[in-house]
């Protein structure tokens, strides 16, 4: 009796010390996974900045922000894209990059209908993605903007129908009829011109220029040609309003016809300079870039996203919040009086 006692108090002290060890073990093993997880923060993530081309200096710019904070955080983010504008083009990046594993995207869409697919097969892979100049897109966590995309349209026409008087037509040119941002520009500037200056009008539909320089050069021309009258031309891709300025001084048109949009002092600071062009506005791609990175980062971190939220840089210290929009106040308006401001220099 006494030896069978004997073995089962040892068999009880066994299968004890077992479950202690096993107890032991899991709290390690959880130990671990916490470190991994905080080590795995530490080191941080792979983002990618992915703009609709490459090609050109607004997305050039754009480049430089993501160099920058490469180089000030030592963090793993790097610029990818098409080197032209095209939607198929830019959704075969990220079909890539979802590839590659990233942990998030940061996207300027060409085409929102050509990504929405690409963008939903990233995000179900676990990839934040946060958007730019794409208000309406579904397929992603939120989109940041520089301003708000109405108010920015309105105030070209304000511009505009001023200057002219308030009477005559006008042209509107997009990037593309699929950009979202630069239909919402144009569609607000048409709804102030409709209430404010009743006695103007838009002269045809909507020109698309593929963001190319040419392109709006050849369309604007051929539409002054037809109509030498037109007294107003509104711009939203970075080259628009250089090409049409261009096709103005060549009519002899220059300083008859109002030309106002989006724009940058590389790409249209001499039109600005001799009167060609009235007024460029922009925000700085480059600080457009680090803001996508540093939401990304934050919505990796699980940080709550809301309105207030400052990213720390400027025009984007104080964001509103709308659904899955976030809205800054960045814009900057250029004319003749502070072209030659050094800070606009790019």
């Amino acid at each position: 009796m006494k030896k069978r006692f004997l073995a089962t108090l040892m068999a009880a002290m066994m299968v004890f010390s077992l479950a202690a060890c096993g107890s032991v073990d899991k709290q390690n093993n959880e130990k671990k996974e916490d470190t991994k997880k905080t080590e795995d923060k530490k080191d941080g993530y792979t983002i990618a900045v992915v703009p609709k081309m490459t090609s050109i200096a607004w997305f050039q710019r754009m480049e430089v922000g993501v160099k920058e904070y490469a180089k000030e955080t030592g963090e793993d983010v790097f610029y990818t894209g098409p080197s032209e504008g095209d939607g198929a083009l830019q959704a075969q990046v990220i079909e890539d990059l979802i590839s590659q594993k990233v942990d998030a995207i940061c996207v300027v869409p060409f085409s929102t209908e050509s990504l929405e697919p690409v963008l939903k097969k990233a995000r179900e892979a676990g990839i934040v993605v946060i958007s730019h100049e794409a208000a309406g897109m579904e397929n992603i966590d939120y989109d940041i903007e520089a301003f708000d995309n109405e108010e920015y349209g309105k105030h070209f026409m304000e511009r505009m129908g001023e200057k002219i008087g308030g009477e005559g037509e006008y042209i509107l040119e997009v990037g593309a009829l699929t950009s979202a941002s630069h239909n919402q520009w144009v569609d607000a500037s048409k709804g102030v011109q409709e209430e404010k200056f009743p006695n103007m009008s838009q002269y045809g539909d909507k020109i698309e220029t593929k963001d190319d320089q040419s392109v709006s050069y050849d369309k604007v021309k051929e539409a002054l040609t037809a109509n030498p009258e037109i007294k107003g031309i509104q711009g939203s891709a970075m080259a628009d309003v250089a090409g049409a300025a261009l096709a103005a001084q060549e009519l002899g048109l220059a300083g008859k016809v109002e030309i106002v949009g989006t724009s940058l002092v590389s790409v249209s600071g001499k039109y600005v300079k001799d009167g060609t062009i009235d007024m460029i506005s922009f925000w700085d791609p480059a600080i457009a870039g680090k803001a996508m990175i540093k939401l990304a980062k934050n919505v990796l971190d699980g940080e709550k996203i809301e309105s207030g939220l400052n990213l720390e840089e400027e025009g984007y210290e104080e964001l509103t919040m709308d659904g899955k929009v976030l809205t800054g106040k960045a814009w900057i308006d250029v004319t003749k009086e502070n072209v030659d401001d050094e800070a606009y220099n790019f």
